[in-house]
């Protein structure tokens, strides 16, 4: 289950371009939104922000301080500016602690698997993340993947390899592949998909292959 991570904001009343000279002094502009209440703007110190986005990501539960009351709210969508990269936006959502929520929550990818270590394989990981829904004070901070599990090409991580609370619902098929080693391609194989890039090439319009001119028999 995620850890309740605590956040302060201040309730903003600036809104539309004079919020720019704002994030000079480490302010973030932000909104919250949920079922049945107003929307409120807000303002988020960024360096707080990082802080907590590094420890709870978009699945775990924050707890945020606005104006002495304490609303329980997850990373609903981040905005950010194209040149910096840094958060620009932030909309939080107030969830309704009785009611389901549906979200992703993250996978974490650990240790090293032998088809790709020994036996050179090449790692494939199908999704970075899965859809739950339960209760917010359910919800996992994140799944763990033990990639030393795949020891042959044969073997894959399903989600029916998750290990989760039963008051957490994974809303994906349990034959639904997280991860596999797929096996090395032949020197055949390889040489064939060479071939078939040279074919496919020449007949793309206007392209031609060029074939190497005969060499002329020297008179005697």
């Amino acid at each position: 289950m995620s850890k309740l991570i605590t956040l302060k904001a201040d309730i903003r009343d600036i809104v539309g371009k004079k919020v720019a000279k704002f994030r000079k002094e480490n302010k973030v502009p932000a909104v919250i939104y949920g079922n049945k209440i107003a929307a409120q703007n807000l303002w988020i110190n960024d360096l707080e922000f990082s802080r907590v986005h590094s420890k709870a990501g978009e699945s775990a539960l924050i707890e945020l301080e606005v104006g002495g009351k304490k609303l329980s709210v997850l990373i609903h969508e981040l905005q950010h500016d194209h040149r910096s990269g840094k958060v620009s936006h932030i909309d939080f959502f107030q969830v309704n602690m009785k009611e389901e929520v549906e979200t992703e929550i993250p996978l974490e990818f650990i240790g090293e698997s032998e088809a790709v270590k020994a036996h050179g394989g090449v790692l494939i990981k199908n999704m970075d993340a899965v859809s739950v829904k339960c209760l917010p004070a359910n919800l996992p901070e994140k799944f763990v993947i033990d990639l030393s599990k795949l020891t042959t090409f044969e073997d894959h991580i399903t989600i029916a390899d998750l290990k989760t609370s039963e008051l957490v619902e994974i809303l994906l098929e349990d034959d639904a592949v997280i991860a596999l080693v797929a096996a090395p391609r032949t020197e055949a194989e390889m040489d064939g998909l060479n071939n078939k890039v040279e074919e496919d090439v020449t007949k793309v319009a206007g392209v031609v292959k060029e074939v190497a001119p005969a060499v002329e028999e020297k008179k005697k």
